[in-house]
């Protein structure tokens, strides 16, 4: 009888996913975030829509910096109006950059002009080491009568991996049918050793800024690989003493590189 119910459950589940009618609406400066979006578009069936700065960014880093300073001293940037309409939707994927530890200044001017009462919101970014939960959480008090949902976050390096990670991602939330692998917890944790402090060197080292120093670790084996999951102490960006959770994976092909995977703060 739990079977026949969970079955139930299921179906049902899928049924009311499948009839959602779903917007993919994102800003990308570089084009890292776009292929995320078309990626979204096509394994939802979805619209999609790009969100435009009326003055568009050079995609220079530097120079997005220090534009995206004066911007947040004084005033987002404008963007141009949207084609879509947003009431129309049951469920918006909102994709972005992360800019200064959260969402792109462009999303920023978007939530204020834009009406999300009542949508499933699911944001969905790209990062150089992460921010997804930051900027999930701005999300979440700039659009009070939204509700947010989990997200996905992929690192710009690894971007060649949102297509796998997207499809059990999208499963694993009930917005697309089929089934995945459960994922096993990850070990308790433990300090670290020789061999994984020369595991998370070579995930971590070639990263532009400094990530910290492991102190201890959990792991957990899947059908792709090993999955690691460090507690690092380093500094924050005002200088301070802090501690992050660094996700690492190591695939199972011979050779295989460890790579980081998201940064938590």
């Amino acid at each position: 009888m739990k079977k026949l119910l969970f079955s139930l459950a299921a179906m049902t589940a899928m049924t009311t996913a499948s009839a959602q009618k779903m917007l993919v609406l994102y800003y990308s400066e570089t084009g890292t975030t776009k292929t995320v979006a078309e990626e979204l578009q096509q394994q939802l069936g979805a619209d999609i829509e790009a969100v435009e700065a009326v003055e568009p960014y050079t995609g220079n880093f530097q120079e997005t910096i220090q534009r995206g300073q004066r911007e947040m001293q004084n005033g987002m940037p404008a963007i141009k109006p949207l084609k879509s309409d947003i009431k129309k939707y049951d469920v918006v994927f909102l994709g972005y950059p992360i800019w200064f530890g959260t969402y792109a200044n462009p999303i920023a001017t978007l939530v204020k002009e834009q009406d999300f009462a009542g949508k499933k919101v699911v944001p969905f970014c790209t990062f150089g080491s992460g921010g997804l939960n930051t900027s999930a959480d701005a999300l979440t008090k700039a659009l009070p009568k939204a509700d947010i949902q989990k997200g996905y976050g992929v690192r710009t390096a690894r971007v060649a991996a949102a297509a796998k990670e997207l499809d059990r991602f999208l499963k694993e939330n009930g917005y697309k049918k089929g089934t995945i692998e459960k994922l096993p917890e990850y070990s308790a944790q433990q300090p670290v050793g020789d061999a994984e402090k020369v595991l998370f060197d070579a995930a971590c080292s070639s990263y532009q800024f400094p990530l910290g120093t492991p102190q201890t670790f959990g792991k957990r084996q899947t059908s792709d690989g090993t999955d690691y999951k460090f507690t690092v102490k380093g500094r924050g960006m005002n200088g301070e003493e802090s501690t992050s959770t660094i996700y690492v994976t190591v695939g199972k092909a011979e050779g295989a590189k460890p790579e980081f995977t998201e940064v938590v703060r």
